[in-house]
């Protein structure tokens, strides 16, 4: 019975070696073929990186005499990057995007902290040195629907339509020139560019839903009555900047100006974001986002945002 048991200790620790040395030598393998695979992609021409961050933010209270209402809000984001560079050709595009609610105990609604779909694409061939001829393409909308807030006769909360998906949607290219000294500094100049304004007709037409009055032309985004459609030709310029500002903190930066030859060439509109990240460990950050918008056919003044929370960050 001894030389038995003997054996089948023996035999299970053979099984337990071998089963070691098999998920090592699994995960060496599948290491190697993951390293082939963006070794091939990579030689091709072509790199590919990008992020999932998850902004978590709580608040509650009890009994507490300072006042305060509780709330959670959370907004999850994806910035990914796929490139590709041989000889004298470049081709880099960027997807933005992110989606953020906020519920507090005292509403009726749920409401948007953030609400983001973003698209940048830019294709150069070397003319001299560190310049390139180019064609860029943005785009931009928002996912859900947006609202205004405000309150009835009764001192309830109620909510006003004011966008959706794809009202407004933009769409902005052309050809210009281009200069990059890496993928951390990037400006583009592109003189003859289109940009395309598009809304749902429904904003547009009949009575204008927020003054009650017939509808104004230019009054939603600047397109006409019964229009989808708002069409600007103008000079376009972009910069890109991204900067290590301290061990484990990085910013990054991204300039719009737009200016429309066809009507008032001086009201130029302006998009600016900032996107700071302190990394704490693999996975934690810290990430503040900012982002000022102009533009007088949407708002005449100054739109701003601001989002800061721990995040959990995933590469890939």
């Amino acid at each position: 019975m001894r030389k038995i048991l003997s054996l089948l200790f023996v035999l299970a620790n053979l099984t337990f070696v071998q089963a070691q040395n098999t998920e090592k030598e699994l995960a060496q393998n599948t290491e190697k073929a993951v390293k082939k695979i963006n070794d091939t992609i990579e030689k091709e021409g072509w790199k590919a990186k990008g992020t999932v961050s998850l902004l978590l933010n709580q608040s509650s209270f009890n009994n507490w005499i300072a006042g305060g209402e509780d709330s959670f809000s959370g907004t999850l984001g994806i910035n990914y990057d796929f490139n590709y560079k041989k000889e004298d050709i470049t081709w880099d595009n960027k997807i933005l995007a992110s989606y953020g609610l906020l519920q507090t105990k005292n509403t009726d609604f749920g409401k948007k902290t953030d609400d983001r779909l973003e698209f940048n694409s830019i294709l150069g061939k070397r003319a001299f040195g560190e310049w390139y001829y180019s064609y860029f393409l943005n785009f931009r909308t928002q996912f859900t629907t947006g609202y205004i807030y405000g309150q009835d006769a009764n001192g309830k909360e109620i909510r006003t339509e004011q966008t959706k998906f794809m009202s407004p949607g933009y769409l902005t290219t052309g050809p210009g020139i281009y200069w990059s000294k890496d993928e951390n500094l990037k400006i583009n100049f592109a003189p003859l560019t289109s940009k395309f304004t598009f809304v749902d007709n429904a904003y547009t037409s009949g009575i204008d839903r927020f003054t009650g009055l017939p509808y104004v032309d230019g009054d939603y985004f600047g397109v006409d009555e019964g229009k989808t459609m708002r069409y600007e030709l103008g000079f376009y310029a972009s910069v890109y900047y991204k900067l290590a500002i301290m061990t484990n903190v990085t910013a990054e930066n991204a300039l719009n100006l737009y200016s429309n030859y066809l009507e008032d060439p001086q009201n130029v509109d302006i998009n600016y974001s900032l996107n700071i990240i302190m990394k704490i460990n693999k996975f934690l950050s810290a990430n503040f986002a900012f982002q000022a918008i102009y533009d007088d056919n949407a708002f005449r003044g100054l739109q701003t945002r601001q989002v800061f929370g721990l995040g959990v960050n995933f590469g890939f």
